[in-house]
């Protein structure tokens, strides 16, 4: 059995990853490890921010560890949000107001298309190794739906016609960015083992 911290304060998102990861890893919180302060998101790019926050988990606990950034990127915006999709509307991270704003920007605007992508740092006895993944969809007129959490009301990815709100988990993790990017790592931490 293999102990990884997942450094992040976001239940949503360890309960996604918990879904997703193999039996044989035990998934550990921030508390497990000791660290309870809030990690600062400074960097600009997804892998910087993921980096910074798994670093400070390597440094501040004796435990391999992972961390990840999602951002939303809309084609139309540039692909704003993108590292800065968590305080889109302002630093309390508020996420009707992040989506609010995000419908008002696209408002009246035919090019819908936008993609999810997660970023995750893993550090395994000091060395840092980076995974990415992503699902290219598009943002709805609306809310629809009322589970997920973030973007997920406005999201609806290439091949369905439900938002990531109107799936059940199983269904959202079978083909999420967080899958995508999980699944790269698990690959790689199970041809490691099998080398070991």
């Amino acid at each position: 059995m293999m102990e990884l911290v997942f450094a992040t304060n976001n239940k949503n998102k360890l309960r996604e990853a918990e879904a997703i990861l193999p039996e044989n890893i035990l998934l550990l919180n921030l508390n497990d490890a000791g660290c309870e302060e809030e990690i600062p998101e400074t960097a600009t790019t997804l892998s910087g921010n993921a980096l910074l926050k798994a670093r400070h988990v390597a440094q501040n606990s004796s435990f391999s560890c992972f961390a990840d950034d999602t951002g939303l990127e809309v084609e139309a915006l540039n692909g704003e949000p993108g590292v800065y999709s968590a305080r889109y509307a302002g630093e309390e991270g508020n996420a009707d107001k992040n989506m609010d704003k995000l419908l008002h920007a696209l408002k009246g605007n035919s090019n819908r298309k936008a993609r999810f992508v997660t970023a995750i740092a893993l550090i395994l006895e000091g060395k840092e190794y980076l995974f990415e993944g992503s699902v290219e969809g598009r943002i709805s007129e609306k809310r629809r739906g009322d589970g997920g959490f973030g973007y997920d009301p406005i999201f609806i990815p290439d091949g369905f016609s439900s938002s990531f709100a109107e799936m059940s988990p199983s269904e959202k993790n079978a083909i999420s960015h967080r899958k995508r990017a999980l699944e790269k790592m698990c690959i790689f931490l199970e041809e490691r083992n099998q080398k070991a």
